[in-house]
């Protein structure tokens, strides 16, 4: 059996949370990936239906803010490119680059991947009603001590662990002996 390695959690823990710290130095602002998910929604309505990217508020407002050099200039849109890429580079030098729906044994990969873009949709959503993603929200806010990031973390880890319980049995087939399922 071929191990996979992967990076210790209390590491890549602490690496994050310096991460955080150095860019609420540098920018003034925390992580987040949401805002640049924005960033590329407006600029692609933008070049196909421009004028109703200009009547728009929505639209109207996020470019007038980013008129300086478009919406695809916003740093968070390279952050989240970087992401990508040190993803892509990581899985390669790890030797874990390769194209496969991982799943639980009651779960087809169809369902899967059906439930990973609908689940991306509702993120998607979430994301805008709570004016901003989980990293933002919950890390980028605990890092100032803000009483919302707080609680957001809390609710993320509840939703989580809750959610958890129902759908392990999809995942493990039922047995829960404290592994992947795999």
């Amino acid at each position: 059996m071929n191990e996979q390695r992967y990076q210790n959690p209390y590491m890549a823990g602490v690496l994050l949370g310096l991460l955080l710290l150095v860019t609420i130095y540098i920018t003034g602002r925390g992580l987040g990936a949401s805002g640049a998910i924005k960033s590329v929604t407006v600029a692609g309505v933008s070049a196909v239906a421009p004028q109703h990217a200009q009547s728009a508020q929505f639209y109207s407002e996020y470019l007038k803010e980013h008129a300086d050099g478009g919406p695809l200039k916003n740093w968070l849109v390279f952050e989240v490119v970087g992401v990508l890429i040190g993803a892509f580079l990581s899985g390669l030098v790890a030797g874990r680059l390769k194209l496969v729906t991982e799943r639980g044994p009651r779960v087809t990969s169809r369902t899967r991947l059906v439930a990973a873009f609908l689940g991306g949709i509702l993120w998607g959503i979430g994301s805008q009603l709570g004016r901003g993603c989980t990293s933002g929200a919950a890390l980028s806010g605990m890092a100032v001590m803000s009483t919302g990031g707080i609680l957001t973390m809390l609710a993320i880890f509840a939703g989580a662990y809750a959610f958890a319980y129902f759908f392990r049995k999809l995942w493990t087939g039922g047995v829960h002996d404290g592994t992947s399922g795999a």
